[in-house]
């Protein structure tokens, strides 16, 4: 999403370097890479993630807590200080391909160290594993007059071979930093491997978040959901502000340790499991722009090239298959990586929900990426979405599918063929199997909030007010906007809202679906049975 309200963070003079916006709106997102790698020089004077983290991480909030202005993350550099002294920040979790066995670890540091390593055990007093792990250094050149180089260091470690259903603390470290040792066990926490038969459990899930008091109060409620993981539908922490894959001028990487800091709270415990927006490309690193995702998260390898498309991967947790997707591939509203995969990763989505639906310990699939296939919010929907995957998600009968990229809470009806399915109002059920799909947008994971159309009402659990259409549009292949009329938005709540979603087995298993508010009220829900 677009989020023109913060711009340039204050203080900083308006940039006049970088692509000029007539020349990015013509270049693609690796002649843009180009441009920028043969422009600008490679400078030393650099901010690393320490002065960040120094001063502008207190209270997580990434906020000044008087004016509510966005702090800029660009501050003076840092000089060399004693490993003993570089403590490790961001700790964020995500599933291994099998989340029984597998777990990785990732954070990041304020400067540069050797030997960087996790300590796993069974108890917090034994943590007699030792893992060695892989710093991936990622360089961002000086704009003269906006922001210095910056130079940030991400670490991340692969274990395998653990027990399923077990908790296991760990600690992170480097040569002269050691989690064992009195001085910095209390940086010490845990996590649990998915259990070996399926079991009851929760994920939780929302797009757009950004850094603000409002995203941090979002992870507070989500913690405590005591989700299994949590699935993030793109555009993470607006370090590009434009978010059309065009002008860079105003990206200040600074923002991406604002953003690991304030999710520390719960990704150092939950895996926290990502996939890109149209937000997260930057051109700045790699062609396709996502050689800063690449850097920041180790994400399973379930089949699809993880290092080319970051967003792309799926995994198995007890009962539910899940599946990430990457959206700016088949986006007709924001083209800059229309295409960008060939169609390999349409036809991979073909390949693996098949093997989903004829997994026997699989009873639900869930599918979550960021730009909406119906929506009625700012963005409204997007038809490259709709004519790429729809069908496949028709055909493979997906039992619940997630969005973001409007900064708002939208669920539909069970659509089937583009049109209801089944009405299913606030406390009801559906059955993918015979009425359709539902598709959650839950957008408001802490950005400033979208409006509904005019005249379009909030409808939510509490405070019904049930619409027979609404006018909206889709987005077509040439970037206009088709005026459609619909009849699918059920509920409608314009508040940072989160999605909770609780998982039943045995004989008669279900997906019992709730959006919850910022106060922790619910504001909508809804079940998912099939054949039912």
């Amino acid at each position: 999403m677009t989020a023109p309200s913060r711009g340039t963070p204050p203080g900083l003079p308006v940039p006049d370097v970088g692509i000029p916006e007539r020349l990015a709106r013509r270049l693609s997102m690796p002649e843009q890479y180009e441009y920028l790698r043969t422009k600008l020089t490679r400078r030393r004077t650099l901010v690393t993630a320490g002065a960040v983290a120094g001063g502008l991480l207190t209270g997580c909030s990434g906020s000044d807590a008087t004016t509510g202005r966005s702090a800029s993350p660009s501050a003076t550099a840092t000089g060399r200080v004693p490993a003993s002294a570089v403590v490790p920040f961001g700790r964020h979790l995500a599933l291994g391909a099998d989340p029984k066995t597998q777990m990785r670890i990732s954070w990041q540091l304020p400067a540069a160290v050797k030997k960087p390593f996790v300590r796993v055990g069974l108890r917090p007093e034994d943590l007699s594993r030792r893992v060695d792990a892989e710093i991936r250094d990622l360089y961002t050149p000086e704009l003269q007059g906006v922001r210095p180089a910056f130079e940030q260091y991400y670490v991340h470690a692969a274990l395998d071979g653990l027990k399923p259903g077990t908790t296991y603390y760990y600690g992170v470290g480097h040569e002269g930093f050691d989690p064992a040792a009195p001085a910095h066990r209390k940086t010490i926490t845990s996590f649990r491997t998915a259990p070996a038969t399926p079991e009851r459990f929760v994920f939780t899930a929302f797009g757009d978040q950004g850094v603000s008091k409002d995203a941090l109060a979002n992870d507070h409620v989500l913690l405590r959901e005591s989700p299994a993981f949590h699935l993030h539908a793109g555009d993470l922490c607006y370090a590009d502000t434009t978010g059309h894959g065009e002008k860079s001028d105003s990206y200040d990487p600074g923002f991406w340790d604002l953003f690991l800091k304030q999710n520390e709270l719960v990704a150092k415990s939950v895996p926290w499991m990502v996939t890109t927006g149209n937000h997260d490309m930057e051109a700045w690193y790699s062609p396709d722009g996502y050689g800063g995702q690449v850097a920041r998260w180790s994400l399973p390898d379930s089949g699809f090239d993880p290092r080319g498309a970051p967003g792309v991967y799926s995994f198995v947790y007890g009962n539910v298959g899940v599946v990430a997707l990457d959206a700016n591939d088949v986006s007709y509203e924001i083209p800059a990586n229309l295409g960008y995969t060939d169609g390999r990763q349409t036809a991979w989505l073909d390949r693996r929900l098949g093997e989903l639906r004829a997994d026997k310990t699989v009873d639900f699939v869930v599918v979550y990426f960021h730009h909406c296939a119906y929506s009625t919010s700012r963005h409204a929907s997007d038809g490259g979405v709709r004519a790429a995957w729809l069908p496949l998600f028709a055909k493979h009968q997906v039992d619940l599918v997630i969005n973001g990229h409007n900064h708002a809470y939208e669920r539909t009806d069970a659509i089937k063929n583009g049109e209801v399915g089944r009405r299913v109002p606030i406390g009801g059920s559906t059955d993918p199997t015979r009425d359709g799909i539902v598709y959650v947008t839950a957008g408001g994971g802490g950005k400033e909030l979208y409006a509904f159309p005019p005249g379009v009402k909030d409808s939510y659990e509490g405070r019904v007010r049930d619409l027979d259409s609404i006018e909206s549009f889709r987005w077509t292949r040439s970037k206009e906007r088709r005026a459609e009329v619909v009849e699918w938005s059920r509920v409608r709540y314009t508040g940072f809202s989160f999605l909770s979603v609780e998982v039943e087995t045995g004989t008669r298993p279900r997906l019992k679906v709730s959006a919850l508010a910022q106060n922790g009220a619910r504001v909508d829900h809804f079940e998912v049975r099939r054949g039912a």
